[in-house]
């Protein structure tokens, strides 16, 4: 039986540890050519060595539009792109009144405007192929609230930019889709994950009464990316254990 993905090229941001890593995983598992994404070279050298499929390590920084562009180029002129994950971001939990325009303009930077750029990036590649999907990671923060604002609002406009790209990448062949993690127990998680305070809160407030694994999160993805997904364009698929359903 075939793999759903191979013969394909998958970009992820963010993939040195975390979801990005489990995305990066799956995808390589499912048969595409995955090209790992961050800042730190040897970090994402030592995630490519521990994935069993075709891996390539770009670092560059998101953020840097000259680094950007360089990258592009390496993709478009070595094996050219059809999946494009924008996994990576930041997050700054600071109160309301400690924050200010810097702050929130650091987290728009990343957690917006450079998936916009690399979006903006890699559709002019997949339309060369006849192929695209881009799947972007927002959140249910996107939908919900606690305070934190910088982020939530960054995530709330990810998951705007998801729906007005699949519009306006749509008629090129191009779906545009994001997963929206709830509760999710990875390395940058780990003190919360040790808290038994919030193992209660998920107990009570999830219907499947636990943290995620980052599998989950990546099975997920590989669907919006793989053929079978081909008429899902402009949507929102919330993984997060019933959080945002159950009360």
């Amino acid at each position: 039986m075939s793999l759903p993905l191979a013969g394909r090229v998958a970009l992820v941001t963010g993939a040195a540890r975390g979801l990005g890593l489990a995305i990066a995983q799956r995808l390589a598992a499912d048969g595409a050519t995955v090209w790992l994404n961050g800042r730190n070279k040897a970090a994402l050298q030592a995630a490519a060595d521990a994935i069993d499929g075709d891996t390539r390590v770009l670092a560059f920084d998101i953020g840097d539009d000259g680094a950007s562009e360089a990258g592009f180029t390496r993709i478009a002129e070595e094996t050219g792109l059809d999946i494009l994950v924008n996994n990576a971001g930041n997050r700054d939990r600071r109160p309301l009144a400690e924050m200010d325009r810097a702050a929130m303009r650091a987290m728009l930077e990343v957690n917006l405007v450079a998936p916009f750029d690399l979006a903006r990036r890699a559709a002019v590649l997949m339309r060369d192929r006849g192929y695209g999907r881009i799947v972007n990671i927002t959140s249910i923060a996107a939908e919900i609230a606690r305070g934190d604002v910088a982020y939530t609002a960054s995530k709330g406009g990810l998951a705007a930019l998801t729906r007005a790209l699949a519009a306006e990448l749509g008629p090129h062949g191009i779906t545009v889709n994001s997963v929206s993690p709830g509760y999710f127990a990875t390395e940058a998680n780990a003190a919360m994950v040790a808290d038994a305070t919030i193992a209660d809160h998920l107990l009570r407030r999830t219907s499947l009464g636990r943290w995620g694994n980052p599998e989950e999160v990546a099975g997920a993805v590989a669907f919006l990316a793989s053929p079978d997904a081909s008429y899902i364009t402009g949507h929102s698929l919330s993984v997060d254990g019933g959080y945002l359903a159950h009360f």
